[in-house]
């Protein structure tokens, strides 16, 4: 039994030195400005990855080619990535100003701009965080690029097989009928050392309006390019610009940012008002407030959850529309972002509510203002919470902000149940240090118990990227002293930034009152319900707008 224990302390010990050479290595490598992946300076990456092995990433470590985590890393990079040899990684430079058009990913709001056929432009303006999340994908998609290279090549000329010549010519063909489509996947199934059905199931998965053959064109430009870095040596290229380098960890944007905020509210006269922050998505604070109002009809007839479904789907754009109206014509300003921080923000002045929601009961010039800050990434939740808090220079004199509460909700993972449960956290453990930031949740199981939804409370680790864990360390974590129930990248940044604005520097009062709550996302103790398995669905609107009633409630109470 001793001895069970110690192999898997020892694995989690591994896992732990894995991730720890992982971001030594990045930092190292954003330093000297730029590395070969598949090359020499690449090498400690891929093999700290592969050690690591994470949940997310599932078969790296073995011969296949992984297809879900492949789905999961072409939504968060840009379309035609795997086209390009030479990636690089900068700040904000202007290129929103030329003819170059922004590329978005799906699942990742940052802007890429494609320069020409081999090169790959990133605009990084979120932090370290962003670049970790960043090369841990490209690591993946080269790791997986080359067991494709492996499959294909029959000798050392860089002859290839049948596979691969039926697959090059299908990517050739401008229009593929059924028939040739599913050719093709027979091929490519042979490539990835896959099955048919594996291969036909995914396929659509990829596609999008304009390239619904996109399955084929990755799987061929990934093993093209690797073919040409075995064969003729011109290695893939990331490089980091040198005014990325000079910027990071000055909070440019993060300041822009905080100061449009502050700006908007005393040009609004909401400044001396009590403040209330909230880190959320755009629509359930708004959704809440006034979606009673906007479809009150609506409202009578079914429950407020279901309503709250209907207006989570993307098809009712018309029921969506109607309520943000409502918010914009009472009381509701809305900031898009301008600062490349990359997070919106919402301002709410709860006295305009009160005119046309009889419910809501408070004297007018102590109505709590309410801002919403859409999701930071990572450490971003510092810069940005830090900069927030800080007093507003207006005419030679510091302007402290009246902040009463501040509540931060969101997606975790969860190590004790499933997706859709509720996590109270207690403290927020950072991962690789010994920092721990312990604090008063005002939000309590018993707040939200009794709506059909487990709820867990206690620590919750703050990694240093979702992608890189794996069972092991998450289960040393679950099965020790530290009553750990839950993962995400966010909560010790913010809580780094509260302390040190009310107890150090003064900026806020220390009767600031803090809430978190996080819904699951994922369980990554268990196969088959890593993020890679796919998004929540309708599973995440009770819990989001329970968390969000309940925030709301204390905030007038």
């Amino acid at each position: 039994m001793n001895k069970i224990k110690s192999q898997g302390r020892s694995r989690a010990q591994e896992s732990s030195n894995a991730i720890e050479r992982l971001y030594i290595t990045m930092r190292h490598l954003f330093n000297r400005g730029f590395y070969k992946p598949m090359g020499v300076s690449g090498e400690t990456l891929r093999e700290a990855l592969l050690t690591l092995r994470p949940e997310i990433y599932g078969t790296i470590a073995s011969e296949k080619v992984e297809l879900n985590g492949l789905m999961y890393v072409m939504d968060r990079l840009p379309v035609g990535i795997e086209e390009c040899r030479f990636i690089n990684l900068t700040s904000d430079e202007g290129y929103a100003n030329s003819h170059f058009k922004p590329i978005v990913p799906p699942k990742r709001r940052r802007n890429c701009y494609r320069i020409d056929e081999e090169q790959m432009n990133i605009e990084v303006t979120r932090g370290r965080s962003e670049i970790y999340d960043i090369l841990t994908h490209l690591t993946f998609l080269f790791i997986e690029s080359h067991k494709i290279m492996k499959r294909v090549v029959i000798n050392e000329d860089g002859s290839v097989n049948r596979d691969w010549k039926k697959l090059e010519a299908a990517i050739k063909k401008s229009d593929l009928d059924q028939t040739e489509i599913e050719v093709a996947l027979s091929h490519t199934a042979n490539i990835l050392g896959r099955t048919f059905d594996e291969v036909r199931r995914v396929h659509p998965l990829f596609s999008t309006a304009s390239h619904p053959n996109r399955f084929f064109q990755i799987i061929y430009f990934l093993g093209k390019l690797a073919i040409d870095e075995a064969v003729n040596n011109n290695k893939r290229i990331v490089t980091f610009s040198p005014v990325l380098r000079e910027r990071l960890g000055h909070h440019i944007h993060g300041e822009i940012w905080a100061n449009r905020i502050k700006n908007c509210l005393i040009d609004h006269n909401l400044y001396h008002r009590d403040l209330h922050i909230i880190s959320a998505n755009m629509h359930s604070v708004m959704n809440t407030l006034y979606a009673p109002i906007a479809l009150a009809d609506a409202c009578k007839e079914k429950s407020m959850f279901k309503v709250y479904e209907e207006l989570s789907d993307t098809k009712n754009k018309a029921l969506r529309a109607k309520v943000e109206q409502t918010a914009l014509e009472n009381g509701m300003l809305f900031l898009p972002d301008e600062s490349g921080t990359n997070i919106d923000v919402q301002i709410f002045d709860t006295a305009k509510i009160q005119d046309i929601n009889s419910k809501i009961s408070a004297n007018k010039d102590h109505a709590p203002v309410i801002i919403v800050m859409d999701y930071a990434f990572g450490e971003q939740a510092y810069e940005t919470m830090d900069e927030l808090l800080k007093p507003f220079k207006k005419e030679d004199s510091l302007q402290y902000m009246p902040v009463k509460s501040i509540s931060i909700m969101g997606k975790a993972g969860i190590l004790e149940g499933g997706k859709g449960d509720i996590m109270i956290p207690k403290a927020h453990l950072f991962e690789g240090t010994a920092d721990n930031y312990p604090f008063h949740n005002e939000l309590t199981r018993s707040d939200l118990e009794g709506n059909d939804i487990a709820i867990v409370d206690g620590a919750m680790i703050t990694v240093l990227g979702t992608s890189l864990q794996n069972k092991d360390i998450l289960k040393f974590f679950y099965d020790s002293t530290w009553n750990v129930v839950g993962l995400e990248m966010e909560g010790a940044h913010y809580q780094k930034a509260i302390q040190a604005a009310s107890k150090l520097r003064g900026n806020i009062s220390e009767e600031v009152k803090v809430r978190y709550a996080y819904y699951a996302s994922d369980n990554p103790l268990e196969t088959g319900s890593t993020l890679a398995s796919g998004g929540l669905g309708t599973t995440g609107v009770k819990p989001t707008y329970l968390i969000t009633e309940k925030i709301i409630e204390q905030i007038f109470r």
